[in-house]
């Protein structure tokens, strides 16, 4: 290997470095734990997935999935999303007709990156999906749990865009015609482009109304009075079901408590092609991006094969972690130096103290340097060294 490269890794990769992983296993056991405590069972799929199936499912961009061929020659990716293989696992597997499937998930996915640009190609995601339910209720169990695992995981500090993507395809296509010129639009949204799109509304030719009703379409954000302007700016009944749904999610809400945590926000769309309904993301103060996604997605297990509604959400770990910062460590950590003629008596009291809880190090004294930095390092060190009793400091 090129000295060059020898502490290099690869393009979006990251090491995990002992206070970090530390800090993401704490947050992760809470959210997990809550997950549980709403009846989700944890499931695991394959790294490694067709990519006939789970690639070109998993509404990724192509350029962005990490490919390679078996030896047979078939190709693989690294799967870059969960919902896709657990859409794949339910409809070959486990989805019945008597009742919803919850399961949840705490994984690595993968998406290549053209530069760096601080974005990592491998990442952690915690979430969970609801299969098998078309409600609404379904949607606002997937949110209030969401926003029960993000105080679980000590976050306080966010907000939830909610949306509907039915409401934004309908209302372009009503105004624009096709859906080849709605999607062009929609990529404005995505990007948050609205420089652009403003522009790009001036350009087309279309009347000084309906131009007028684009415009106004940027403003549906807020509480529930966004539900009537959202209304007239429909030119007919189509679309107005979206409106009836969101409707029923903000009292569905109201019922668990937590209609503060909601913003409407219909100009909301998602990179993520298969989301049919509401769809949802979080924002923590101070991160820049969205910690969390999700929304409704009742066409994608008809690519498997099963025709069943679905939905579901995702959390970044590493955003979480940077919305949450550093946790204290709660558990102290113990240092036992010994001599050789003390070693047994060390390793007895490292046992009993470990059966206690105590997070334990054994270091033999002849293997450190400089005895300050033992001092420094941990919240209490026992010296067993020669035929003296143990002397504690710290």
């Amino acid at each position: 290997m090129s000295r060059l490269f020898m502490f290099e890794k690869p393009l979006g990769m990251r090491d995990t470095l002992p206070d970090l992983w530390e800090t993401k296993n704490q947050v992760r056991i809470s959210a997990e734990r809550e997950m549980k405590q709403w009846g989700y069972q944890f499931i695991a799929t394959p790294t490694l997935e067709y990519f006939e199936t789970v690639g070109s499912a998993s509404a990724i961009l192509d350029k962005q999935l990490f490919k390679l061929l078996d030896q047979q020659g078939h190709t693989l990716v690294l799967r870059p999303d969960m919902t896709a293989p657990i859409a794949r696992v339910a409809a070959s597997k486990l989805l019945k007709e008597d009742l919803p499937l919850r399961l949840a998930y705490s994984a690595n996915v993968y998406r290549s990156q053209q530069r760096e640009g601080g974005r990592p190609a491998e990442f952690e995601q915690l979430g969970v999906e609801c299969i098998g339910d078309s409600t609404t209720s379904a949607d606002g169990e997937v949110i209030a749990l969401m926003i029960s695992a993000l105080k679980k995981a000590r976050l306080e500090n966010f907000q939830i865009s909610v949306g509907h993507i039915d409401f934004v395809r309908e209302l372009f296509v009503q105004i624009l015609g096709t859906e080849e010129r709605a999607n062009t639009l929609t990529k404005f949204l995505y990007e948050k482009n609205y420089v652009g799109y403003r522009q790009h509304i001036e350009s087309l030719s279309l009347s000084s109304i309906d131009k007028q009703r684009l415009i106004d379409f940027l403003k549906l954000r807020g509480g529930q009075e966004v539900f009537q302007a959202a209304l007239d700016l429909l030119e007919n009944e189509k679309g107005r079901e979206a409106i009836i749904e969101l409707k029923q999610l903000w009292d569905t809400m109201m019922d668990y408590g937590e209609e503060e945590k909601l913003k409407f926000d219909l100009t909301l769309v998602s990179h993520m092609s298969y989301y049919t309904g509401i769809l949802f993301e979080v924002y923590a103060k101070d991160v820049g991006f969205p910690i969390g996604n999700g929304g409704r997605y009742d066409l994608l297990l008809e690519k498997f094969g099963k025709y069943t509604g679905a939905t579901g959400f995702a959390i970044r770990l590493d955003r979480l972690i940077e919305a949450i910062g550093e946790l204290e460590n709660s558990s102290p950590e113990q240092c036992i130096l010994f001599s050789e003629e003390r070693r047994k008596e060390a390793f007895d009291l490292a046992k009993s103290k470990r059966a206690d809880g105590i997070k334990v190090v054994l270091q033999d004294i002849r293997g450190v340097r400089h005895i300050d930095a033992c001092t420094n390092l941990y919240d209490e060190v026992v010296f067993l060294v020669g035929k003296a009793g143990k002397e504690s400091v710290k």
